[in-house]
């Protein structure tokens, strides 16, 4: 445990020289390349006021040019202007700026939807050598962190706590990811010009795709939106609860100022909507077989379709083992469930995505018991969601807790979501990390070298070739950030 008192010769492990920062800065000599360098980027939106106040921290310990508000830096910018200067350096013949680019890790603090913005910037920006990230949980779930060992409460943001983190961003490990690219799909309003994104109000995080092949014809007339995750996707019932939380922090943002009382509002619209006593509130004709046709790709190239249990009113796809402030829906497959269904592990790497149902509130208690897991319905590559004309006009849907209100079919039209595995990106994992990796020998796997083929990675049409529609994932000009989970 390192002292409140900050210790020159530890600090420098994680100190960036200016030059290395700010192009055309005066080259300095630096004598030891730190162990650890490290970018931090802190959403000073998030957690009420501990985002600012843990700017300054880290700013006080560190190099001011490496500790970035994204308030008023996009990362994007940021990382591209760095990276752009280690290049030319590295040109230059500079062996010091070489091993700090070898060497360089990222921290962010925020909540999970901050997260995601730095792993999708990251991942766009396909970097020679990406650096693995740290996630300091500020938001009110805070699955991402608590995953990898970060912890789910909001941190302190005094000097020691700081200077803890710090000593375990040091001594934490590499973990590899998977990361999700979704693709959807819908009619473009009738009339004129419209941008669905305003009456929408999809995730900052889901970008309209501009261009479509010049000889499909199937897709004229449609609006495309793609994005990524890490974390979950979700729709449903649990959506529609994260869709009423956001709306009513959206309404009245002084009142979600800590993270108790956003937990505890969480619940009490948990029962307001209706979860608890779903049979009663919730019409079947909103139930997930009702909704959607559902198909899922366990083998490159083959599609089948996923028969869902009528009382499913909930879906979760799932990429790592902490859902809804850290619960597991997956649980761990007894070895009988895995040999007769051909179920595994949830590895976090293994370009498998979970896919569990969830009848009502009381069933997701059940994920309380040591042993609790939701329904298991799938693990696959690939997973694709068909919505038709129904009984029900919309439905609720989110993704790493984003939540949105999603228009359906009122004729014959077709909205469709899929979700595809797109390679991976770092993370940093302490050692009592919740995670598992396939390639840890000490673990079972069924794993076969068949599924570790990218095959479904090198797809070439321009909708799955980057997470955003822009240049990199980024949030649009003039979002408050503060409505980041």
């Amino acid at each position: 445990m390192v002292e409140s008192n900050p210790d020159p010769g530890f600090l420098k492990e994680f100190c960036i020289p200016a030059y290395i920062l700010v192009p055309g800065t005066e080259v300095v000599s630096v004598p030891d390349v730190p162990k650890s360098p490290v970018l931090v980027f802190i959403n000073s939106k998030s957690g009420g006021q501990l985002g600012g106040v843990l700017l300054l921290t880290y700013r006080k310990l560190l190099n001011e040019h490496q500790v970035f508000d994204l308030g008023e830096e996009a990362p994007d910018k940021a990382l591209g202007r760095i990276y752009g200067n280690l290049e030319k350096l590295k040109a230059d013949e500079d062996e010091f700026a070489a091993k700090i680019q070898e060497r360089l890790r990222i921290i962010v603090a925020g909540g999970d939807g901050t997260a995601g913005w730095l792993l999708g910037v990251v991942c766009d920006l396909k970097l020679s050598h990406p650096p693995p990230i740290a996630t300091v949980p500020l938001g009110t779930g805070n699955n991402l962190p608590f995953a990898f060992g970060w912890g789910k409460k909001n941190p302190g943001t005094d000097l020691n706590s700081v200077l803890s983190f710090l000593d375990q961003v040091l001594k934490a490990k590499e973990m590899k990811i998977d990361n999700w690219h979704i693709l959807m799909r819908m009619r473009a309003p009738k009339g004129g010009p419209c941008d669905p994104i305003a009456s929408l109000k999809l995730p900052h995080s889901l970008h309209q795709f501009q261009r479509v092949s010049s000889g499909d014809e199937l897709m004229e007339g449609y609006d495309t939106f793609r994005g990524g995750f890490w974390n979950y996707f979700s729709m449903g019932m649990d959506a529609q609860i994260s869709y009423a939380f956001h709306s009513e922090r959206n309404l009245h943002p002084e009142k979600f100022k800590n993270q108790l009382v956003n937990q505890g509002t969480y619940a009490k619209l948990g029962c307001t909507q209706g979860w608890f006593f779903a049979s009663l509130f919730h019409p079947s004709s909103k139930n997930i077989a009702q909704l959607a046709k559902v198909s899922i790709m366990k083998k490159h190239g083959q599609w089948q379709e996923l028969h869902l249990p009528h009382s499913i009113r909930s879906i979760v796809c799932l990429n790592l083992p902490s859902f809804s402030g850290g619960l597991n829906p997956w649980g761990t497959p007894n070895s009988n469930k895995q040999r007769d269904r051909d179920l595994t592990l949830p590895f976090v790497d293994d370009g498998l995505i979970e896919v569990v149902g969830f009848r009502d509130a009381w069933h997701g208690l059940v994920l309380l018991a040591p042993k609790g897991h939701g329904t298991r319905l799938a693990q696959a590559h690939r997973i694709r969601f068909e919505f038709h004309k129904g009984a029900a006009d919309h439905t609720y849907m989110r993704i790493d807790g984003e939540p949105w209100k999603q228009p359906l079919p009122t004729d014959d039209d077709t909205v469709m979501v899929e979700i595809s595995h797109h390679g991976q990106v770092n993370m940093l994992a302490t050692h009592d990390c919740r995670s598992k990796s396939v390639h840890d020998p000490s673990l079972p796997s069924h794993h076969s070298e068949e599924d570790d083929s990218d095959e479904e990675d090198s797809t070439q049409e321009p909708e799955y070739m980057k997470f955003g529609a822009a240049d990199t994932f980024k949030i649009p000009d003039g979002v408050d950030i503060s409505h980041l989970s």
